[in-house]
Parts: structure tokens; sequence; C-alpha cells
């Protein structure tokens, strides 16, 4: 594993630098699905607020699952390089789009559908930053021919384990996947906005679900981890979307989707 990469005096993290790719990543998906909607919105400016917004989210949401051990001695835990929690990405990246909706005078749950894919993709290949720098991610140990040991890592185990990050890139390609192809449909039947979104939810929570049953994390509510907890919420929000848009009205044909920068 190589948790930083050394160029001179200059020392890179490789976690670091892979979120970067799946932010640019994230960029590209989100461009090509604003253009086959028609819609005028600026591809950069969603990503790179919703971005940031929701690695500083990441990060308080960590820090906020251990609150004792963060009080007793917070200024090391807050400006360490490892502790981002998705699920905190998530919810702070929703408020800063909801925000973003407004100032494009797009329909929060539409862009909620443009997103999903390029935030599917992009934490899959985030992912593969937490496999690469060995940041503990990784799930328990195994006897399975590709159970990995990460020696090397910002969390060092010399066990074979699960090699869970890449679990979950292959799981987010799939939800992916699935989520262009339904928008490919929604897009041509003018279906109301949210299924994409509502897809998102449940798939996601599902995937990450399963996982923490061989992953690390704690047991702390009912035998679950947060993340599980948090995963039954989003599918269960997910089926409620579902349900609530069967009787929404599809949008009229023809109906470009303005947006106003």
């Amino acid at each position: 594993m190589y948790p930083f990469i050394h160029i001179g005096p200059v020392t890179l993290g490789t976690y670091g630098l892979m979120v970067a790719v799946a932010m640019l990543t994230a960029y590209f998906v989100l461009r090509a699905d604003f253009r086959r909607r028609e819609m005028a919105v600026d591809a950069e400016t969603i990503i790179g607020v919703t971005g940031l917004v929701g690695l500083a989210g990441a990060r308080i949401y960590s820090l906020l699952e251990t609150p004792k051990a963060f009080f007793a001695d917070p200024w090391p835990m807050l400006f360490s390089k490892m502790g981002f929690t998705w699920f905190g990405a998530v919810i702070t990246g929703a408020i800063a789009l909801a925000l973003l909706s407004r100032r494009y005078r797009v329909p929060f749950l539409l862009m909620l559908d443009c997103v999903a894919p390029a935030v599917a993709i992009g934490y899959g290949v985030g992912r593969i930053g937490c496999l690469i720098s060995g940041d503990g991610d990784y799930g328990t140990p195994t006897s399975l021919p590709w159970g990995m040991s990460f020696p090397n890592g910002i969390v060092p185990t010399t066990q074979r384990v699960h090699p869970t990050p890449i679990y979950e890139f292959l799981g987010a390609m799939v939800i992916f996947w699935v989520l262009w192809k339904i928008g490919e449909g929604a897009i041509a039947g003018r279906r109301a906005p949210g299924r994409i979104a509502a897809y998102y939810f449940i798939l996601t929570g599902i995937a990450r679900f399963f996982v923490e049953f061989i992953r690390l994390n704690p047991r702390t509510i009912y035998g679950l981890t947060n993340a599980q907890a948090v995963s039954i919420v989003s599918v269960i929000a997910g089926i409620v979307m579902l349900i609530a848009l069967r009787s929404a009205p599809p949008l009229p044909p023809k109906e470009k989707v303005p947006a106003k920068a």
C-alpha cells in the first residue's frame, strides 16, 4: 500500500489524490447528464460546492460518532488525516444542493436525479483511495484467495482481510450503471423527477448495509453499526419517495428544463 507519494520535498496523500480524481470523475458524469437533459447548469459549480461542503460534513459526522473521545482531546482528531464518513457527506451535500437548485431555478428532486449517478461513481472511485492508503476501511480477516494485507497502510495489518473498498467500488459501478439507465428511461418518458434519487437511496443503503457485516466498525445499535442504521433509514426514505411519486404527474412533453445562472 502507498499512503503517501513523495515528490522531492512534497508529500501527497494518496487518499486525497483519489478524492480529487473522484470529484473529477463525478464532474464529467454530471456534465454529461446535464447535456442529455439540455439543462444550462454549471457542473463545475455543483461538484465544487457540494464536494467541499460534503467533505466538511463527512469530517464532522465522523467526529460526532465518538463524541466522548472527540471532546476529551479534540485537536488531534480535528486535524487528523483520517476519519471521513460518507453519510455525513450526503447530508451536508444535499443541503448545499438544495441551495444551489434554488440558485439555478431547478426543482430540487430533478437536481437530485441529475446528481445521483455522479455521486455513485464518485463514491466508488473514492473508495480506491481507501484501498491504496490502507486507512482502516478494510474488512474482517478472511482466507479467501483475494484477501489482502495492509502492512504499510495508515492503519496497518499483516492479516489477510476482506478488501471491502474493492467490494464497494464494484457495487458503486453497478449502482451508477443502473441509475444512468433509469435516467435514460425517465428522460424519454418525461417521468416526474425523484425516482432516480429514490433508487440511489435504496441501492446505496442496501449495498452499505451488507458490506458492514464484514467491516471493522463497532456495533452500537441493536447489534448494528451506525452505518447500517443510517442505511436502513436510506432504504426506507427511498421506498417512501417511490410510493409518493406514483401519483406525481409526468413532465409535459417536449418541455425543456431551463436553468438560470
